[in-house]
């Protein structure tokens, strides 16, 4: 068992989150997660596994799930930076303040979090995982501020790799792309025709295993028949 050892999953009531939650609990480490809603978080607790209500687009939320995080005096093993939201637009149409809302919850929300928890991973040689997208890399119609947020998040994990290097503290960027999670519900495209996040999830831990000596930088997976 690693239940002395934290894996803090950001957002992860839903979708990916979720499953990278399901993952590392099965594992047998504690795992402290995060969301808006306090009815799922709610749902979801048990032994090794904390909740904290926290809107991590707001900076003294980020601060505070922080706090919470270390006050649990255990290593932290895992960082994973997972909240994330996405709306529809283009940069010349999209509404007023898309890009302020997708920087602050898709960027700054990593930033500030892995800032505060830093240390504490440099100290116990852990690892950190951006959720990124495919979107980080290849932009695509109606992505607007979205793909702006996540080219951001991409440059920001390659920033934080090089410095970690010398550290022992293995960066990855994950960039899945199409995964069928609540936001895709009610579409008419076959639900095969995406990924599913417990994929994503185990291509995660896979990166995981691997020996210290091995750092997997970017994880892009992709449907089998390429995005949508």
């Amino acid at each position: 068992m690693n239940s002395d050892k934290l894996v803090i999953i950001t957002g992860g009531t839903k979708g990916i989150g979720k499953a990278l939650v399901d993952k590392f609990f099965e594992k047998g480490f504690h795992v402290v997660t995060c969301a808006r809603n306090s009815e799922d978080l709610t749902s979801m607790k048990q032994d090794n596994l904390s909740t904290f209500q926290a809107d991590l687009s707001k900076r003294e939320e980020v601060d505070a799930f922080a706090k919470f995080v270390l006050s649990l005096g255990k290593t932290i093993q895992v960082l994973v930076n997972n909240t994330g939201v996405f709306l529809p637009g283009t940069v010349h149409e999209e509404e007023e303040g898309s890009l302020e809302q997708m920087i602050n919850t898709n960027l700054y929300s990593a930033y500030h979090l892995t800032r505060a928890l830093i240390p504490a991973l440099v100290e116990a040689k852990g690892d950190v995982f951006n959720m990124c997208s495919v979107a980080s890399v290849t932009p695509y119609p109606n992505g607007g501020s979205y793909s702006i947020s996540k080219y951001a998040l991409y440059g920001m994990t390659k920033v934080l790799r090089e410095e970690m290097k010398e550290k022992d503290v293995r960066v990855t960027a994950i960039l899945p792309g199409a995964t069928f999670t609540a936001s895709w519900e009610g579409i008419e495209i076959p639900e095969e025709r995406f990924m599913k996040a417990s994929d994503v999830a185990d291509a995660v831990w896979g990166a995981f295993q691997l020996s210290k000596q091995t750092c997997v930088e970017d994880l892009l997976i992709r449907p089998q028949l390429g995005d949508l």
